[in-house]
C-alpha cells in the first residue's frame, strides 16, 4: 500500500480541481527503468483501469499501481514539498537501497 501525507493530498485535490478531473480519476503511481540510480518514479492522473492494476486508498485519494510497481513501492509514502528546496512530489520509499541526490530515481 502507498500512503500520502496531508500536503500531498491537498496538492492532488488542487490539481484535480484545476484540470476538471471528476471522481472517476485516480492517481497512477509507477516505476520505470531509467534515472541515474536505475529506476525512476512516475506519477500522473488516469481514469482507465488496466489489467493487473492494484488499488488502494488513503485520506480519500484513490491510488493505482501496476503489479510490477506495487512490488517496488509497497510501504512508500507520497509527500509534497513547496519549500525553498523546490516544489514537487516526493517519494519516501523504504524499499530503496540507494537514491539519487534529486530523489527522482532509486535502486533496490
Amino acid at each position: 500500500m502507498v500512503t500520502i501525507t496531508d500536503k500531498a493530498k491537498n496538492r492532488i485535490e488542487q490539481i484535480m480541481q484545476e484540470e476538471s478531473y471528476d471522481a472517476n480519476y485516480f492517481v497512477r503511481v509507477a516505476v520505470e527503468s531509467g534515472g541515474c540510480s536505475g529506476l525512476s518514479y512516475k506519477l500522473n492522473f488516469d481514469n482507465e483501469e488496466k489489467k493487473g492494476d492494484q488499488f488502494c486508498e488513503d485520506k480519500g485519494v484513490k491510488i493505482c499501481l501496476d503489479i510490477k510497481s506495487y512490488l517496488y513501492l509497497a510501504g512508500t509514502e507520497l509527500d509534497y514539498s513547496d519549500g525553498l528546496g523546490g516544489k514537487g512530489f516526493e517519494f519516501h520509499n523504504p524499499n530503496a537501497s540507494r537514491t539519487c541526490a534529486c530523489g527522482e530515481s532509486f535502486s533496490v
